[in-house]
């Protein structure tokens, strides 16, 4: 079919890669980080000028790198506000991230539509920090000006396939992004304007959502711009996952997600019933500790670093001779206990070495995933194998434990723009719909990322002796933390 690009608009820069249409592989590169004007170095602003995406992009797109690209895709930053008035300018910065500030917003909208669950069966998923729902009801409260002169929503993939397609008077998104926004359900699949209006306080037009294969339009120039996606649904589709797979992924916080083939409505709040980029459901669950866990643990032994406490925890061997870490150090959402500290059980003087305590630090992190894990299982999602992703899931030490604490094969992608790459799938698949060499149901078939895979093996016996004994000691500690 010809060759096509993936943009990946990031927090903190823009990332491009152009593929053959057919196959997936990378032909080139380019990259641009955001000319963002901040707070200190290593610290994110919630508050970022659009303009700074586009400035991005272009210098990511210089020396001729889209020459003979036929279609784009974008993916980008999820969560991210631009409200718009009724010229198309912003009324202010866009909002971005994990906004601490909408915090009181997200428990006002929890208790003005009658609480979590009211939430969970509306659209998925419950009010948070993070969510442009939650946000609306911050501009509204406080920024009332601002809030009062928005006519248009857009999050920031939707904003960015507008600017390229020239502002034009259709403005559009996909499932997957919608389904984050917190007005949008992904089991009806269908926009809630009332939460549109809980929240800001009146209406505002809201994009059309395109199926996974439409395009959003083309430029002047002729190039096809497909529906674009939120960077976690073009990570998956980058990877390319589906049904029986799962994607644990290890941040400061940890995520695990599977494609489903329905949404969940999870009366608890613990699952976020995400659509995919393909048609599918992603439903999400989050756990606040995941490396914070390990780094907290490194710091607490004195050594360097992740790899320093890898090689120590190396040293003592599965149970960490009885020692169990519940890693709950900034509370916890998977367990919903967000005023609750981590616990060190299992103390004996054997135990009281450092290579036993570096262990229950990756041990205590990884039955944490696991807990999230089984929140989806016990909804019926099946879970074949696991793609591990983040940095710390190159450590010796997680991948020891690893596929015996989580019971199943373990999938290590090479790193790689993995949402850059989902994007360019997804602009191959519009493309090559409309050109009518692929089905609207099909997405093209890429080479799989490459991998290194673990099983658990003669292990997994162990390794969920392991998993019980620390189940046991958060049953102790935390009883019926996980009540239905």
């Amino acid at each position: 079919m010809g060759i096509v690009a993936g943009l990946d608009s990031s927090p903190d820069f823009t990332r491009i890669v152009v593929c053959d249409a057919d196959s997936g592989a990378v032909l080139r590169q380019g990259y641009a980080p955001h000319p963002l004007d901040g707070p200190a170095e290593g610290s994110r602003p919630s508050d970022v000028d659009p303009q700074a995406w586009l400035l991005s992009l272009g210098e990511a797109a210089g020396g001729g790198l889209l020459e003979g690209v036929q279609a784009i895709g974008v993916s980008a930053q999820q969560n991210g506000l631009v409200p718009v008035d009724g010229q198309g300018n912003t009324v202010r910065p866009a909002m971005v991230g994990g906004d601490k500030r909408a915090q009181v917003a997200a428990a006002d909208l929890v208790d003005a539509l009658g609480g979590r669950e009211a939430w969970a069966q509306a659209v998925g998923s419950v009010p948070q920090a993070a969510q442009p729902v939650t946000k609306l009801r911050w501009l509204a409260r406080t920024e009332p000006e601002a809030a009062a002169r928005t006519a248009m929503l857009f999050q920031t993939h939707d904003w960015l396939v507008w600017q390229l397609l020239g502002r034009p008077a259709r403005r559009t998104t996909d499932r997957g992004g919608a389904s984050s926004t917190g007005y949008w359900s992904a089991a009806t699949g269908t926009y809630r304007p009332d939460l549109v209006e809980l929240a800001l306080g009146h209406q505002a037009l809201l994009p059309d959502v395109l199926g996974p294969w439409e395009a959003a339009g083309t430029t002047p120039e002729g190039l096809l711009i497909s529906a674009g996606t939120g960077e976690t649904m073009a990570a998956a589709f980058g990877l390319g996952i589906g049904l029986g797979d799962a994607v644990v992924s290890l941040g400061a916080s940890g995520s695990v997600m599977a494609v489903h083939h329905e949404a969940l409505v999870d009366s608890t709040g613990m699952i976020t019933s995400l659509a995919d980029a393909t048609g599918m459901h992603l439903p999400v669950v989050t756990t606040l500790n995941a490396v914070r866990a390990l780094r907290g643990a490194a710091e607490l032994l004195g050594v360097p670093d992740l790899e320093a406490l890898s090689d120590l925890a190396m040293k003592s061997t599965p149970g960490s001779h009885g020692l169990v870490m519940l890693p709950y150090l900034e509370g916890e959402r998977t367990p919903n206990l967000p005023h609750t500290a981590g616990t060190l059980a299992g103390l004996r003087r054997e135990s009281m070495k450092p290579e036993h305590l570096a262990r229950a630090a990756f041990e205590g992190m990884l039955c944490g995933l696991a807990d999230a894990l089984d929140v989806l299982r016990k909804r019926g999602v099946e879970v074949r194998r696991i793609f591990l992703l983040g940095q710390a899931a190159e450590l010796s030490a997680v991948q020891a434990c690893a596929p015996a604490l989580l019971g199943t094969q373990i999938v290590v992608p090479q790193p790689a723009d993995y949402a850059a790459i989902g994007a360019a799938r997804q602009a191959a698949w519009a493309l090559g719909v409309q050109q009518g060499t692929i089905q609207p149901g099909l997405p093209p078939v890429w080479q799989g990322a490459a991998a290194q895979v673990l099983e658990p093996g003669e292990e997994l016996a162990v390794g969920q002796a392991v998993r019980q004994q620390y189940v046991s000691v958060r049953n102790q500690t935390h009883p019926g933390a996980f009540r239905s």
